[in-house]
């Protein structure tokens, strides 16, 4: 089957660019092209395409706006190619919550080269458009107001801070994390979260999330101690790793080479948990292409730790919660909307025995 794509770009360059990257791939095909909003809107009706990549900053009509009018009368797959200033990662963000499935950067200046260096990472977020649920979303404020517990619950009055959740999540993860942490109350063991995305939009991300949640929201330093109360996003351009030191958890940020074609890599945060937290920790997975974070969520599972996959009929795209259960990783699949609570109820449970390495089976105690 050949994806249709419609390629809507007010420059001229970039819009070659985009043709050359999508009709590169066997399986893809640009229908067309647009130069504004208004264009755009006759062609999609001519064309039919499967896949719209969308500018924000265009004539006629802003990005923006076209993409909130498209989602209430007629959703469907949208890719945003947003530009990598802070202006346009907050951009970003807000088509993401308007149900965007994900966001291209753009290059700055005469940077093409880099940006087709990229190309099929560009090809995979159009592939995964294809088979996500286009939907339209409700503002994260308001999301967010009705989301909030009223105070915390009676078990976790008194935070244990020894236990860790990891949350690990990819395509249709930006909307997905801030449901689930903005369902969780302010008493909280630290939280370490790793998004697919790129790292000029993180810092935007965790000042947004920052604003809407009871737990404080930051990106993560590296050797900064990890706090109750606090959760923490892996910079777009670094590995997060859990050391376990002195009796507390501590952050470290690695350069190293991308795990699974990800830099941040949920498998590389999830193993390091699984070391320094044994059967402390609960695992999430949440929405997201691709197998990244399966293996490491395993590593977790045999050390003890309890792992909740987001279920398929609320997933946006049901490719990393698929893979971890397929490995046998996950203790429980659950709506979106029932995970914050599950973890809090988790939170004053020791979690399962974890399993021997040689055999599978539950040895006796639960490392820690």
């Amino acid at each position: 089957m050949t994806i249709k794509v419609l390629i809507v770009e007010d420059s001229s360059v970039m819009r070659l660019v985009l043709r050359e990257i999508v009709d590169g791939a066997p399986d893809l095909r640009v229908a067309g092209t647009a130069a504004d909003p208004v264009e755009a809107l006759a062609l999609i009706g001519a064309l039919n395409p499967d896949v719209l990549t969308l500018d924000v900053e265009m004539p006629k009509m802003n990005g923006l706006d076209f993409l909130r009018q498209l989602m209430k009368t007629a959703p469907m797959p949208v890719v945003m190619v947003s530009a990598t200033t802070e202006g346009g990662s907050r951009a970003a963000l807000e088509a993401l919550e308007l149900g965007a499935v994900d966001v291209v950067p753009k290059p700055a200046g005469n940077a093409l080269h880099a940006f087709k260096r990229n190309a099929e990472e560009i090809r995979d977020k159009i592939r995964a458009a294809h088979g996500a649920r286009a939907r339209f979303r409700r503002p994260a404020a308001a999301a967010a107001a009705s989301a909030l517990p009223e105070e915390a619950s009676p078990a976790l009055q008194r935070v244990d801070p020894a236990r860790l959740v990891a949350i690990g999540a990819s395509t249709g993860g930006t909307e997905a994390i801030r449901e689930v942490l903005t369902r969780l109350p302010a008493a909280m063991p630290g939280i370490v979260i790793v998004q697919h995305m790129p790292e000029t939009f993180t810092t935007s991300f965790a000042k947004r999330l920052d604003g809407l949640c009871r737990v404080r929201v930051k990106e993560a330093e590296h050797n900064e101690r990890i706090l109750p109360g606090t959760a923490y996003l892996a910079p777009g351009h670094s590995h997060l790793i859990v050391r376990r030191s002195g009796g507390g958890y501590y952050a470290e940020l690695s350069r190293g080479e991308p795990v699974n074609r990800h830099r941040p890599s949920v498998d590389v945060l999830f193993e390091s948990v699984a070391a320094a937290a044994g059967g402390q920790a609960i695992g999430v997975m949440l929405t997201g292409m691709g197998k990244d974070g399966a293996r490491g969520m395993l590593a977790m599972h045999r050390a003890g730790a309890w792992n909740i996959a987001q279920d398929q009929a609320s997933c946006v795209v049901y490719g990393m919660p698929r893979e971890a259960v397929a490995l046998g990783a996950t203790d429980e699949s659950l709506p979106l909307g029932e995970i914050a609570g599950r973890v809090v109820a988790r939170l004053g449970v020791q979690g399962r025995p974890a399993c021997d390495e040689n055999t599978k089976a539950p040895l006796p105690f639960c490392r820690n």
